[in-house]
């Protein structure tokens, strides 16, 4: 809930206001007096009469009315300031800067959760505590410098980190970055990154709200209504880009299961970021380019011109934009004979386009005018333009001006010799122009633009399985892991195909066993966890006196409780793996199996419940996808029946949250069929 007098307040109170500009409740009344509040504005200190020349109140009740209450005391006197503020003054709007609450100590929490109680009551929205505040074009209700230049249809920034969003600010206001929202919203007490972003997603108005967002933050509470709001934003025109940090790899090292040691926390909040539509950003820098990129316009395919004086970075973006997949492809040599005749001599026309360290302003305006009209292949344009400081160049920078307009296409300006040409960057900026400082980082950023899938709607359609054999077993199932019937029936009722089997107790129960499955047959220890690392697995047994000798050598094995008989199959060995991740659910990977998921980790991970479309990116992004797909003339395997297995255990999770980990490893697959011939199923109700 984000009400509309914190948004615009027509009068605040600053509790803690102080004339010393180095504490957070002296500088938060300087930024408001600077930035030109024109609302009433009041200080609180018990220790003076005039504060900044405003008027000074010794308590909190006896200020007249304060819509915005911005708190800057010690965390121990908030609850009461809060209680009076809400419930005589009128306040809507609490910003808390102090800290000392959930961040420090239980008592801390115990006293932040009876001030959110209170602004509850009262329906008021509480930001922090433990922030450096909230500002718009309204009023900078922040303790921190510089404060940017506000734009509504610009940029919205909600960070969990004071210090972060300090820096991101920091860097964009010496870029000429403007913004329309910045909230850092500390400890989250009531308000978080969800909420909000449910808040800009019900107030979203295209062409007049911000159509950029960016987070950062350190943990996610809510990965549901984050899905929903990101995803209905996208709809509506707006993008999202994010930095996540602080994921911990701990809970993977304690899990038994390869799916458990492969799918760390981090990659459940990959998998809910490509969901939503949301785009994974490494850092501060990347996330401010790929803010520039949104707001300035995205090319609507993945192939580039490079046009540049100076080949060096020419050649680094190539590289970076080639590695993640967007194309730099030659100019036609047709084409290159029409456009060379108009550049000095020594120029290259292949793309990237290098007119030379000693080209003009004129001649940049012709390779631009070329590419716009003459060539369709190219989305768009990075152009590279440094200066030795030799020359000015201001007519360069007004002709990419003037060209930025005028182009269908999107023109991406790279300066990186800022310094030279701080005159002309100035000029630049203030026609409303942003500009990139960094070839590479411009290049990784708009890789992470143009690969981030489109959102996932929330009404995925699964596969229909048997969903009340899967509550039958699972209810009578005991915690940990599941033995082999158990197993078996799980999986025929969520309609993954498994190779015929039986189990043996002892050697009585063998004959028969074999009987039903059929020579060849594979043997496996039934108990331990990892049955390789025991020998508990022997292949192709193929006669009565082989299967008691094995079955003697096997049910030895310590830990061992029966002897699990399955038919001998043939195919690529495949892997499917589920998890369970607290909040998020159940995430799903998969990939091929044997040494690919041993060795070499080459897996790809989805957040449950999984469309088609999710399962079919998730197989097709594996390294060794070529093998699935067939190599060298061998046998391909039927993707579509193993995307269908990926989407049948995003259905069995879907109904029996009490899977903790699951492993199928391996399926073999061939072009006519994906069967499971190992699976490991582990219950937890906690």
């Amino acid at each position: 809930m984000i009400t509309k007098e914190l948004l615009n307040p027509k009068s605040i109170v600053v509790v803690g206001g102080s004339n010393d500009l180095h504490k957070p409740g002296g500088k938060v009344i300087k930024n408001l007096i600077d930035t030109r509040y024109p609302g009433k504005l009041y200080a609180v200190n018990p220790k003076a009469d005039s504060v900044q020349d405003l008027p000074c109140f010794h308590t909190v009740e006896e200020v007249p009315g304060a819509e915005v209450a911005i708190l800057a005391i010690p965390a121990a006197y908030c609850l009461q300031a809060v209680e009076t503020l809400c419930s005589t003054k009128g306040t809507k709007g609490i910003i808390i800067f102090s800290a000392g609450f959930s961040e420090e100590s239980p008592e801390g929490a115990a006293l932040e959760k009876k001030i959110r109680t209170v602004a509850d009551q009262y329906n008021a929205t509480l930001i922090g505590p433990n922030c450096v505040g909230y500002m718009n074009e309204h009023y900078a209700g922040v303790f921190t410098s510089p404060i940017p230049h506000f734009v509504p249809d610009s940029i919205d920034l909600i960070s969990g980190s004071g210090a972060t969003a300090l820096f991101i600010i920091d860097a964009a206001v010496q870029l000429g970055i403007p913004f329309a929202n910045v909230f850092s919203v500390g400890n989250s007490a009531q308000t978080g990154m969800e909420e909000v972003l449910e808040y800009m997603d019900q107030s979203y108005v295209h062409g007049k709200s911000a159509p950029v967002k960016l987070i950062y933050a350190e943990s996610i509470k809510n990965p549901l209504k984050l899905w929903k709001h990101a995803a209905s934003l996208y709809r509506k025109g707006a993008r999202i880009a994010a930095v996540k940090a602080g994921s911990s790899e701990a809970g993977s090292r304690a899990a038994s299961s390869h799916t458990g040691a492969l799918a760390s926390p981090d990659s459940a909040v990959t998998a809910l970021f490509e969901k939503a539509g949301i785009i994974r950003c490494n850092g501060r820098n990347q996330l401010l380019t790929v803010a520039c990129i949104l707001l300035k316009g995205v090319p609507k395919g993945k192939s580039m011109c490079v046009i540049t004086h100076a080949g060096g970075p020419a050649v680094m973006l190539t590289d970076v934009l080639s590695e993640n997949g967007i194309g730099v492809p030659t100019l036609e040599e047709s084409k290159r004979k029409i456009l060379l005749p108009k550049l000095f001599p020594g120029s290259s026309a292949a793309n990237p386009i290098d007119f030379l360290a000693t080209g003009t302003a004129q001649q940049l305006g012709e390779i631009i005018d070329f590419v716009e009209g003459q060539c369709p292949e190219y989305d768009g344009m990075a152009v590279i333009f440094g200066s030795p400081g030799l020359n000015s160049v201001f007519d360069v920078y007004d002709l990419l001006h003037i060209k930025m307009s005028q182009c269908s296409k999107p023109v991406y300006p790279i300066f990186p010799s800022a310094l030279n040409v701080v005159e002309e960057i100035r000029e630049f900026q203030k026609k409303g122009r942003l500009y990139f400082p960094d070839e590479v980082v411009f290049g990784s950023a708009l890789s992470k633009v143009l690969n981030t899938p489109l959102p996932v709607p929330e009404d995925i359609e699964l596969p229909e399985i048997d969903e009340q054999a899967v509550r039958r077993i699972v209810d009578s199932a005991s915690e940990g892991y599941l033995p082999p019937a158990q197993i078996s029936a799980l999986l025929d009722a969520a309609g993954i195909p498994g190779a015929r089997e039986a189990v043996a107790h002892n050697e009585k129960e063998l004959a028969a066993a074999a009987a039903r499955v059929g020579f060849p047959l594979v043997m496996k220890v039934v108990g331990p966890v990892h049955k390789s690392d025991v020998g508990g697995v022997r292949l192709n047994i193929c006669d009565e006196q082989t299967l008691h000798e094995v079955f003697r050598e096997m049910i030895s094995i310590k830990d061992t409780t029966a002897i699990l008989l399955q038919s001998q199959l043939t195919g690529r060995e495949l892997f499917i793996g589920a998890k369970r991740e607290p909040l998020f659910g159940h995430t799903i990977v998969c990939g091929l199996g044997g040494i690919f998921v041993e060795v070499l980790k080459d897996i790809s991970t989805g957040l449950s419940p999984l469309s088609a479309t999710e399962a079919a990116r998730m197989v097709r992004n594996l390294k060794g996808y070529g093998l699935i797909r067939g190599a060298r003339g061998q046998e391909g395997v039927n993707e579509d029946l193993f995307i269908q297995a990926i989407c049948r255990v995003s259905a069995l999770c879907r109904c029996a949250p009490e899977i903790a980990e699951m492993d199928l490893n391996p399926l073999l697959g061939t072009a006519r069929a994906v069967v499971a011939v190992d699976a490991r199923i582990r219950i937890s109700r906690t």
